[in-house]
């Protein structure tokens, strides 16, 4: 919903990122299955992505991107009410990893709890935190992005394993001043009947992981890749134009698109229908890949520091994942 008169405005006060050091390239995939680099980057416009350390949890990541964001804020752990973790790959079913993040951040104050959107989580959390704060519950909020996907690939199924990565993004969210930039609009939507065409089957109550079934891969992404492209395309666009529509403003006024970075043909799909000039989007994911939750999020800090937008400036981030699910928001930075 678009902001009423009555609403606190709320503006990003800072926003961070974090990727593992370890990068792995589409010629190193080369050596896993039977794959390559022309095949990879034709169909999606991945280069490479990066891969957390066996004792790298979603945790770390988050917590990490979480104290860059504290830092371009000019806040510490203390200040921070709220913490919401969008996540899939939690690190533990229970507790919730903003648990651990919380702890990590010495935010001993802080409301803290995970939400499962896949990669509209971000943009899920966002919606969430803003509204938490035009209420008047809370000040200052974080909202973070963490997946660790690549415990969670079949590295021996060449149409998913090239597309994920890891790594977390994050955002500080606080109450907006009078000629300050503010949230101007949100979308959110779901599509339950369509839960079987991107999905993690196993692991949960609907199929246990047993020792029958522990080499099975069932705790493994899987995906119905034409499907989702179709779905995908027409929700954010949708998502796009409804968000720009509230914020009173026209494809125009956008001086820049950060839409989810899962792959280049959905992105250029995206751009042609929405009418808008490539160079006004945004995209890293020849970087990075398909990091869900992350996605958005670090591609929102990493277009923030390279100046891609300025103070002022209206933006638009556009999500979709597993759920089916999507979401975007309309900013004035």
């Amino acid at each position: 919903m678009s902001q009423s008169s009555s609403e606190i405005p709320v503006k990003i006060a800072g926003t961070g990122s974090y990727v593992p050091e370890t990068i792995m390239t589409n010629a190193d995939l080369e050596k896993l299955v039977d794959t390559n680099d022309e095949w990879i980057v034709s169909r999606t416009g991945i280069k490479e992505r990066r891969i957390a350390a066996k004792d790298e949890f979603t945790s770390h990541l988050a917590t990490k991107a979480a104290q860059n964001a504290l830092k371009q804020a000019k806040l510490s752990g203390s200040d921070i009410e709220l913490i919401i973790v969008a996540t899939i790959t939690p690190d533990t079913l229970t507790p919730a990893t903003a648990c651990y993040v919380q702890h990590n951040l010495g935010a001993t104050g802080a409301v803290a709890f995970d939400i499962s959107a896949a990669c509209s989580g971000f943009l899920y959390a966002l919606k969430l935190a803003k509204r938490m704060i035009s209420d008047g519950a809370y000040k200052n909020a974080l909202i973070i992005g963490a997946e660790k996907l690549s415990s969670f690939v079949n590295w021996e199924d060449r149409n998913t394993c090239v597309l994920f990565g890891d790594g977390a993004g994050a955002a500080i969210l606080t109450k907006s001043e009078e000629g300050e930039g503010a949230i101007l609009s949100t979308e959110m939507g779901t599509d339950g009947a369509q839960t079987s065409i991107l999905n993690i089957p196993g692991g949960g109550t609907a199929c246990p992981t047993t020792s029958a079934n522990v080499g099975e891969n069932l705790a493994a992404l899987t995906m119905q890749g034409r499907e989702v492209f179709k779905q995908a395309v027409t929700a954010m666009r949708n998502a796009s134009e409804t968000v720009i529509a509230r914020a009173g403003l026209t494809t125009e006024d956008i001086a820049c698109v950060i839409p989810h970075q899962a792959n280049l043909r959905i992105i250029d799909a995206i751009v042609n229908r929405l009418d808008i000039s490539r160079e006004k989007v945004f995209v890293n994911l020849d970087k990075y890949g398909n990091t869900s939750a992350a996605a958005v999020a670090i591609a929102l800090d990493e277009a923030h520091r390279s100046g891609a937008f300025k103070q002022g400036d209206h933006i638009v981030l556009v999500v979709f994942g597993a759920g089916l699910t999507w979401a975007a928001t309309a900013i004035r930075w």
